[in-house]
């Protein structure tokens, strides 16, 4: 699971597997949207309510196995549906995805640099 914040990230911004398993300054460049050179939580919680939003294809405000299908594996899928109702609503993701942010944070700033 720990990786799942950034590959899903990435992943989403039409990068390579490869290119997802390292943060490299092009993919910051686009999270940063205050360009200071470091993606705060809130850039980051708001990339990914978007990236929530373009995967819910049925718009029914959860994603099922196959919308997810495109970032997270069935461990990482069971995982993030903490209620195992087999659907991952948009709470379930942030909670998943800012709880990997917070993990990336190695400085415990609220940035990743």
């Amino acid at each position: 699971m720990k990786s799942t914040v950034l590959l899903a990230a990435f992943v989403l911004l039409d990068a390579t597997a490869a290119q997802a398993q390292a943060i490299n300054q092009s993919q910051m460049d686009r999270l940063d949207r205050d360009r200071n050179g470091a993606v705060d939580r809130s850039e980051y919680q708001t990339f990914m309510t978007s990236a929530f939003t373009n995967l819910d294809k049925s718009k029914d405000g959860a994603l099922s196995r196959d919308e997810a299908a495109r970032i997270l594996n069935a461990q990482q899928f069971a995982a993030t549906d903490a209620d195992g109702d087999g659907r991952i609503t948009q709470e379930e993701f942030l909670n998943r995805v800012m709880a990997d942010f917070r993990e990336a944070d190695r400085s415990g700033d609220g940035t990743l640099r």
